[in-house]
């Protein structure tokens, strides 16, 4: 049995989604492998594609945001643009190739573009191999992206039951939507003693707040930890700076009231999670799915235009997370958190309601079971 998880370089989350999925599958003794769809049919419109993204987010988020929003109007009933069926014609030869070498049980689609290359490619060989692949979608954030409605997947895996409605807008039928959640590490559903996971990590055995700027240490993150500097309430602030070294040495500079640890980049964001009783952080999707099955209550900062939004609207509107704006600051989400009446405890039950600590493990069954089906969409 042989699973291929296709993966595309736009930011890091669809990577990381794809190495989880793929560790716990090996794990259960069956064949994985991880590729990245760009990076293998051609590294130079990946590397291009993967700097651009990061380019567009961080210094030009509201033309990035713009252009998200504009792909969410277009309408559903029309096909893809010309450019994109010509560019999937050119790419999808070597492609091609790759698969029939290899011949996978089932190919895994972590980002929306492998999932239109695969539609393509299915599209293509039905006309002379009289068959197709059996292929499932990942959509790594709690809402349906631009662009998976042009796509034709045997089944899509949602971040949550309550996305059902967007995607029936987008015209993908709900047999096909397997709400298991967003695959996150098996690690996140081990739990470790707030006290003991403290220890672990040398810091004290108080309230702590996790300040997580993202793996690349996006965010005003110097201007956030002031405030909560300045909080009235009694806590240490524990700061992860991701891959920006230079973040780290300024916030190693700094002077502050409260005990303060701050890391670069580290392996175990579970036990950090676990000694922290609210993260402060950017509302990736896969960081948000993390925080969620450890039960965290959830102050979202810095929104990246576009998805983000996203994910900021569905955990509002479902009581799981505080959201903080130049009128409403990082102190005073911390000092409603901790000081509201319950405000603390309702967090962390949305949290629960919605969080899917063993979305790797239920993914990787299913796949596993897909993979050994007779496949009734043979020709």
């Amino acid at each position: 049995m042989k699973i291929l998880i296709l993966s595309i370089t736009a930011g890091q989350g669809h990577n990381q989604t794809a190495f989880a999925m793929a560790e716990y599958i090996r794990s259960q003794g069956v064949e994985c492998a991880v590729l990245d769809a760009l990076e293998y049919v051609t590294p130079l419109l990946s590397e291009s594609v993967a700097k651009g993204y990061l380019m567009s987010t961080k210094y030009s988020p509201s033309l990035y945001g713009g252009l998200y929003r504009m792909s969410e109007k277009r309408d559903p009933d029309n096909p893809s643009n010309p450019f994109t069926i010509i560019t999937n014609s050119i790419l999808c030869k070597k492609l091609i190739n790759y698969i029939f070498q290899n011949m996978p049980d089932v190919i895994v689609c972590t980002h929306v573009y492998s999932a239109q290359l695969m539609s393509y490619i299915n599209r293509k060989i039905i006309k002379t191999e009289k068959k197709r692949f059996k292929t499932v979608g990942i959509i790594t954030d709690f809402t349906v992206h631009p662009y998976w409605e042009d796509t034709d997947l045997d089944f899509y895996v949602t971040a949550s039951e309550l996305l059902q409605n967007q995607a029936a807008k987008k015209g993908i039928s709900g047999n096909k939507l397997k709400p298991l959640g967003i695959p996150i590490h098996p690690k996140f559903a081990e739990k470790t003693d707030k006290a003991q996971a403290r220890n672990i990590l040398g810091l004290r055995d108080i309230k702590t707040v996790l300040v997580m700027s993202g793996s690349m240490g996006y965010g005003k993150v110097t201007k956030i930890i002031k405030e909560l500097d300045r909080c009235g309430l009694d806590f240490q602030i524990v700061s992860v700076c991701g891959s920006n070294k230079r973040l780290k040495r300024n916030i190693d500079k700094m002077e502050f009231l409260k005990p303060i640890y701050n890391f670069g980049f580290v392996n175990n964001v579970d036990v950090f999670m676990d000694a922290a009783d609210c993260i402060i952080t950017k509302p990736g999707g896969l960081t948000t799915s993390e925080a969620l099955a450890k039960s965290l209550p959830v102050i979202m900062i810095n929104p990246i235009p576009g998805q983000e939004d996203r994910n900021v609207e569905f955990l509002l509107n479902n009581g799981a997370a505080i959201k903080i704006s130049s009128t409403f600051p990082t102190d005073e989400a911390i000092y409603h958190l901790f000081s509201g009446e319950g405000r603390e405890e309702s967090l962390k039950t949305a949290a629960r309601k919605l969080g899917k600590p063993n979305s790797s493990k239920d993914f990787g069954d299913f796949i596993i079971k897909f993979a050994g089906e007779k496949y009734d969409r043979y020709y």
